[in-house]
């Protein structure tokens, strides 16, 4: 039986041991690496930490309180873990130790007793046991902020999966003596180590769930991770910030290298931070280019107006920088994994060139810019409208219209075919009901983010911007911010009023909207040098020689050596979302899928900044679907078929949006649209960030908070490259009065 007393002062001995073990152990110290694995794998084991676990009756659910991940954690109370199982693997918990399930009352402290025999059927037919069940791993880390430790909910219960919540430090994290500990890399290391303590603990038996079945997601800043979260899995340039923390299964040899075993029942078993699968949701990665991304973007559409000629003209150089960059990468895509003749020769069996070309007589209705690199962004577009059109029919309570504009008869919506409720969507004759909407959101705080009780996927308020969560009131949508529903964008779209900041503490780079190129330097020169001092730091490396920029840009490390790739990942963006340009996610699927990822991009239409499932799709459906797909023996899911909109909705009058100007529908051959229409279509929706000057930097993705009194700390290069190239044309705009014209 086991003896709690003598049990805590083990722990405390064990923590008192890990505080005095070196970071490096050094060959003069006999054995030290070895002693320090047994150490931290002795103080992260369940069943030494015997956490309290309660039971939820009506969501048949054990949820553990969240416990420390690793052993020498920086900030414990945002290093932590919560897991979530659910009951059917679960025969009760063992409070003394005996091996046997005990009575219980509320909230009791043990170890788990599974049962894994048990086998729950989810709600799409999926079949999985204790020992087979998906694990989801929520990715916080709005705005790439500090997330507090928080309990797992119970929302993929019922499901059969094993859900996960993690805290993680974040650009605003210090120590109690006011040391900065926030900086990249260390949301997406708190977030790898704690995949490495479940998966431990998994291995030993103390949880339920397979360590092969890992999916990451999140939305936002968390969507940024969840796709970092894949496309790192097990690259050792993120060991020594794993070490550091006295991460499981990260031990650091006499002769700098790096064991990433775990001791399992007396044999060494290898351990990964991998993901099996992601499921992102406006992912704002990767930040490394995103502002000349966004740039190029919006000067795609020679209609859209800049709030001043210093950001149309810094916009204008950085979208050329762009069309550089992307031709320096020397990008290919195979038509067949994409789908999509490129080339135009009847077949999809070619690979194809990505480029940018550049003629500014011969395409003036994009500014010059053309190429079979914007024909992918193009055919993007293209099917991310055919397939929302495609699932109208799971429409349940939306207005449908005639011409003249007359609601139609509940015979006649029942009698509505597949294209004629295209052609009356492309119309704009429609007024949209909730199993439509799109708009964006993760619930935030214990029980809503992470996991929320919408199976659905993310949606509802408070995520980013949500009460009791970080971003509430002048942060990443909350109100009187741009994101948020009636607040912080241009007038003309609808926002509220101007701000020239856009960080809790009120000092970065302007916030949408702003008529200032930047409130916090007097000169163009004075940016200027605050940038190079800077970047200057960054490109000097941290503390093990690296960039933090750097560490942060997934694209260099999907398909790279050393890195292990998702089986799948999936990117749900908000067509109409301004937080990062469409361009970013096209990039991730690019090299996803030149990696041997099987990687889905949806651009849901209207859709905007982390959109909701909808149409009857969720999270819980597409990882049934991957796991058929992908594990032997699986049930083969799909989706069930739409019942059909039987009576018309209870709207007065049609208020969807007129695209027949420049998208058409064919039964047969499917949408077309011209590449001016749909960059007018993103500028125009997109109204949160500021194209053309540092569009990524005004107050949410940035690695370090600026103050009331100085900016964020700049980070983009390229940037960086416009402004000292061009120095001489944009001081003479900058800060200049007047109101800019379109690009």
């Amino acid at each position: 039986m086991r003896n709690l007393s003598k049990r805590k002062a083990f722990l405390l001995a064990m923590s008192l041991t890990l505080a005095s073990l070196p970071y490096s152990a050094s060959a003069s110290e006999a054995d030290s690496a070895g002693q320090e694995k047994a150490a931290i794998e002795e103080a992260l084991n369940l069943e030494n930490i015997s956490p309290e676990w309660t039971y939820n009756e009506e969501s048949d659910a054990w949820t553990m309180a969240a416990v420390t991940a690793v052993a020498n954690a920086e900030l414990p109370d945002y290093q932590g873990v919560s897991v979530c199982v659910p009951g059917a693997y679960v025969e009760g918990v063992d409070t003394d130790g005996d091996g046997e399930a005990d009575a219980f009352d509320g909230t009791v402290s043990g170890d788990l007793v599974i049962d894994f025999d048990a086998e729950i059927t989810s709600t799409n037919g999926q079949i999985y046991t204790a020992a087979t069940a998906p694990v989801i791993i929520n990715t916080g880390a709005a705005g790439y902020s500090a997330q507090a430790n928080q309990t797992a909910a119970a929302t993929y219960a019922a499901d059969g999966y094993i859900n996960v919540a993690c805290g993680n430090r974040g650009k605003q994290s210090t120590l109690s003596d006011g040391t900065y500990t926030g900086d990249a890399p260390s949301c997406l290391v708190d977030q790898k180590n704690a995949v490495r303590f479940v998966k431990f603990n998994i291995l030993l038996g103390n949880l339920p769930g397979s360590v092969d079945y890992f999916v990451s997601t999140g939305g936002s800043g968390g969507g940024a991770h969840a796709v970092m979260l894949a496309a790192t899995s097990d690259n050792p340039v993120y060991y020594d910030y794993e070490a550091s923390q006295g991460a499981v299964g990260v031990y650091r040899n006499d002769d700098g290298s790096y064991s990433t075993t775990v001791t399992i029942d007396g044999s060494e078993v290898e351990l990964s931070d991998g993901m099996w699968g992601c499921m992102a949701y406006s992912a704002i990665t990767s930040l490394a280019e995103a502002d000349m991304a966004m740039a190029f973007e919006y000067t795609l559409d020679p209609t859209y107006s800049f709030n001043t000629e210093f950001q149309k003209q810094t916009a204008s150089y950085l979208a050329a920088e762009y069309m550089e960059y992307i031709n320096g990468k020397n990008l290919s895509v195979k038509e067949g994994d994409v789908g999509f003749d490129l080339n135009g020769d009847g077949d999809t069996e070619d690979e194809i060139a990505l480029t940018i070309g550049y003629d500014p007589e011969g395409h003036s209705d994009t500014n010059g810019y053309y190429g079979t690199y914007v024909d992918l962004y193009l055919s993007e577009f293209e099917q991310s409208l055919e397939d929302y059109i495609a699932r109208l029919a799971y429409a349940e309570d939306w207005t449908w219209f005639d011409e003249n504009g007359t609601a139609l008869s509940d015979e006649e919506v029942a009698s509505m075919t597949d294209e004629d409720r295209a052609q009356a969507f492309i119309a704009g004759n429609y007024a949209k009901g909730s199993t439509g909407s799109a708009s964006g959101g993760m619930a935030g705080g214990p029980g809503g983010f992470p996991g929320g009780e919408m199976k659905g996927g993310p949606g509802g308020d408070g995520f980013p911007g949500g009460d009791g969560f970080p971003g509430r009131d002048g942060f990443h949508g909350g109100d009187g911010f741009p994101g948020s529903d009636n607040a912080g964008g241009p007038p003309d779209m609808g926002g509220g009023s101007m701000q020239e900041v856009g960080t809790p503490d009120a000092g970065t780079t302007q916030a949408a909207g702003s008529s200032t190129d930047s409130a916090e330097y007097a000169s163009f020169e004075e940016m200027l040098a605050a940038y190079e001092a800077d970047i200057a730091e960054i490109e000097a490396g941290d503390e093990y020689g690296n960039n933090i920029v750097e560490l942060y840009d997934p694209i260099s490390y999907i398909g790279a050596e050393g890195t292990s790739s998702p089986t799948w990942a999936r990117i749900l963006m908000g067509a109409s979302e301004g937080d990062i340009s469409m361009f970013n996610s096209l990039n991730l699927q690019i090299a996803w899928l030149n990696a041997g990822t099987d990687a889905q991009i949806e651009w849901q239409w209207n859709g905007g900044h982390v959109p909701s499932e909808i149409f009857g799709d969720s999270l819980a459906l597409y990882v049934d679907t991957m796991y058929g797909e992908y594990v032997e023996g699986a049930v083969q899911v799909s989706k069930s078929a739409a019942s059909g909109q039987t009576s018309n909705g209870t709207a007065q009058e049609a208020d969807g949006t007129d695209l027949s100007g420049w998208v058409s529908y064919d039964s047969a051959d499917g949408i077309t649209m011209t590449l001016a229409g749909a960059a007018n279509y993103r500028t125009s929706g997109a109204s949160k960030s500021i194209p053309g000057f540092d569009v990524m930097d005004y107050g949410q993705e940035d690695y370090v908070f600026g103050s009331s009194s100085a900016d964020a700390r700049h980070w983009d290069k390229y940037v960086l490259k416009v402004f000292e190239e061009n120095k001489d044309t944009l001081a003479a705009l900058f800060n200049s009065a007047g109101e800019s014209s379109g690009a």
